[in-house]
């Protein structure tokens, strides 16, 4: 005669955080390049000089229009053969001490020796989706840390303005080459004829 066996006692959850499992990485403010670099997740993690920032999931717009842009930037450089694009997740370091994650990037062939496969050193173009909840990263701290670090064109594509604004760099800072509304195109000034239609991008699906 068979015998079932006692069921095993799940533990209670319990509603303190994985402790243990935060000890086993630096405190804020003491992380290092290597510890930030060796770090494996599935989110979008920045660093700035020892503090790591995880963002927000992005949602289905944010991605279908990322998707947009990336395609059609994808499409006008590989026919010509001028470089590399990608998407986020990748690594963009900006400075020793300082990484981003740019939502698309791009770098010219002739640049192709900064492109590691860990992470990029710097880039030639970078094009950010604002968020409702990360305007002020997108909109003031990622426009000056880009500049800082001699990227040649930003672009801001901002769902909720309904705008997508071409920033050049001029010295150390940008200055606005083109901000281009609902029936307007955004062109670029380091890919000559390179355009986005802003209403198809914002309303990619």
């Amino acid at each position: 005669m068979s015998t079932i066996p006692a069921r095993t006692e799940r533990p209670k959850p319990s509603s303190e955080p994985a402790w243990a499992i935060a000890k086993l990485y630096p405190d804020q403010g003491y992380w290092s390049d290597r510890d930030y670099l060796s770090l494996d997740t599935n989110h979008l993690v920045e660093f700035t000089h020892g503090y790591v920032e995880v963002l927000p999931m992005p949602t289905q717009r944010h991605q279908l229009i990322v998707v947009f842009l990336f395609d059609a930037l994808r499409a006008f450089i590989g026919a010509r053969k001028l470089g590399r694009a990608l998407i986020a997740p990748l690594r963009v370091r900006l400075e020793p001490g300082k990484y981003r994650e740019p939502d698309v990037v791009f770098m010219l062939a002739e640049h192709a020796g900064r492109m590691g496969n860990d992470f990029w050193e710097g880039a030639d173009l970078v094009m950010e989706i604002v968020s409702d909840e990360g305007r002020q990263r997108d909109l003031e701290e990622k426009r000056r840390d880009y500049a800082l670090a001699k990227i040649p064109e930003y672009w801001i594509v901002d769902p909720r303005e309904q705008t997508i604004t071409v920033l050049t760099l001029s010295g150390d800072h940008y200055v606005v080459a083109c901000e281009a509304h609902g029936g307007g195109k955004a062109t670029s000034v380091l890919l000559q004829g390179f355009e986005v239609d802003v209403a198809a991008a914002l309303s990619a699906e």
